[in-house]
Order: C-alpha cells, then sequence, then structure tokens
C-alpha cells in the first residue's frame, strides 16, 4: 500500500492536472460558441447555394459549363478536413477512420485517390499511409476565416477537375449537428449540383437575369467556394464541441481520482494511528 506521503504527491499532481483540464474545458466551450454562431449564421446562405447549384445543373445551359461536367469516375480528390492539434476525444480518430473507408472503396472500385489535407493531425495521419497520395497540405489556419485562405484549395481542386485530372472532388469533414452530435461526413463538392437534391422547392421558380449563362459565368465559383468554407466552419465547431466534452470527462474522472486517493491516504491514515496506538498499548502492558 502506498504511504502517506506518496498518496499527498499523487493527489497534488492530480489537481494540478485538473486545473489544467479545467481551463481548457473553459477555453474550448467559449471557442466553441463563436465558432457555433458562425457555422449557424453561414448554413442559410451554404443551403441556397447547394440549392441554385442543384438547379441550375438540371438546366441545359450547363451542358458545357466544366465545372457541371459529370463523367465516369476514374480519379478523385479528396479534401479532408481534420484539426491541427489533438486533446479532442475521438475526433481526430473518426475522421480518419471515415477517410480510410473512402479509400477502402476507392481501391474496391478501381479509383485512384489524391488528397489535400487540412490540419496537421490528417497531414500526419496520410503520410503514414502506404498508398495514398498527399498533393497539398494546409495546416495552422485560423478559426475565423475571411476567406482567401481557402482560396489555394478551391483554384487547386477547380483546376485539376477542368483539366480532366480528377473526374470528382469531394469534401471529408465533420458535420456539425449540435453540441454532442457530430457526425463524419462525405459531400461532393465537383462536379457542380451533385451535393443533393434541392431542399426549397421554390427555387424551381427563380428566374436568373439577365441569362443562366451569364449567371454561372459568375456565381459558380463563389458558391461552391461556399459550400468548403460551410465544411470548415462545421469541422472547427465540432472540434471544439468534441474538445469540451473530452476536457469536461477529464476533469471529471480527476475528481473521482482525488476523492478515491483521499480515501486511501486516510485508511493510510488512520492505519498508521491504530499501529501506533497497539504499539503504546503493548510498550505500557510490556512494563506492568
Amino acid at each position: 500500500m502506498p504511504s502517506q506521503r506518496q498518496l499527498k504527491s499523487r493527489i497534488r499532481s492530480v489537481k494540478n492536472t485538473k486545473q489544467i483540464t479545467k481551463a481548457m474545458q473553459m477555453v474550448a466551450a467559449s471557442k466553441m460558441r463563436r465558432a457555433q454562431d458562425a457555422t449557424k449564421a453561414t448554413a442559410a446562405y451554404t443551403a441556397t447555394a447547394r440549392d441554385i447549384l442543384a438547379h441550375l445543373s438540371k438546366q441545359g445551359a450547363t451542358n458545357n459549363h466544366p465545372l457541371f461536367e459529370a463523367r465516369p469516375v476514374k480519379r478523385r480528390l479528396l479534401i479532408v478536413i481534420a484539426s491541427d492539434k489533438g486533446l479532442a476525444g475521438a475526433y481526430n480518430g473518426n475522421l480518419a477512420k471515415h477517410y480510410l473507408k473512402e479509400l477502402i472503396a476507392d481501391d474496391s472500385a478501381h479509383i485512384k485517390t489524391d488528397t489535400i489535407a487540412i490540419g496537421r493531425r490528417v497531414t500526419q495521419f496520410v503520410t503514414r499511409l502506404k498508398d495514398a497520395k498527399l498533393i497539398g497540405a494546409y495546416e495552422d489556419l485560423p478559426d475565423h476565416l475571411e476567406g482567401h485562405e481557402l482560396r489555394a484549395v478551391m483554384d487547386t481542386a477547380y483546376k485539376m477537375f477542368e483539366d480532366g485530372e480528377v473526374d470528382a472532388v469531394d469534401m471529408v469533414y465533420t458535420e456539425f449537428v449540435s453540441s454532442i452530435t457530430q457526425t463524419p461526413k462525405t459531400e461532393r463538392l465537383l462536379p457542380a449540383g451533385q451535393a443533393g437534391e434541392p431542399t426549397d422547392e421554390s427555387i424551381d421558380e427563380a428566374e436568373f437575369e439577365p441569362s443562366i449563362e451569364t449567371v454561372l459565368e459568375n456565381v459558380v465559383y463563389r458558391l461552391l467556394g461556399a459550400q468548403l468554407f460551410q465544411a470548415f466552419l462545421d469541422a472547427r465547431a465540432s472540434e471544439h464541441s468534441m474538445r469540451m466534452l473530452a476536457m469536461k470527462n477529464a476533469t471529471d474522472n480527476a475528481t473521482d481520482l482525488i476523492d478515491d486517493l483521499t480515501l486511501a491516504m486516510n485508511k493510510a491514515r488512520q492505519a498508521a494511528i491504530t499501529q501506533e496506538l497497539a504499539e503504546i498499548s503493548g510498550g505500557s502492558e510490556a512494563m506492568k
């Protein structure tokens, strides 16, 4: 059984760790609220952008547009968004498992895969994979993007798709559902308008002025950029939510451990006192 001195040292160490995890929990909670506000503020715009692109993809005017060209997928590009830091629970692990499923599915379908990694953790993961081809890595992006930070990613994806180097571009990220629910997800970026059916039926009644062709030339790039921007915001909100929960669990576990160690120390102290009393009593009896 550990001595009282050893138990006191362990209790002191756990209390110090608890202070750190509690502080990290509070910081993550603050960042989570700001990230939630950011992703909610742009969600409606992004949903409308998806509806417009899905609607335009059904129109004949998009048949000759390079970003709407649907072709058999022989090679695709995955834009994987994770975090730069750890201590976020299963956030990076869940995304890595989802990314591996995509690679396995492509391999089974004889589809070659290129990867652009956003976040240090996913970059390190991809570089350790034997057959994964990493063509770009972006780290230390701020939580509050102004838009131009992702332009290099978008330009790379557009050029590879337009030049026929890849036949599809997908985003792999963690969708923010709520502060306790985050889901790894794959969403089609290119060809445009393939992310799903329009959710707003009124979009079918929209009129495009001066023409659909003019709209295509001027807004498609921005609407696709909005989808990538939203995916990044969802990923950051999910990261901070999972980090807050992980630090809360660590703080609660530290509290339980302190209670257990304190109980063990009290038992050790009681045993020592009992032993001393027994020795005193024994000595007194021996002197009679």
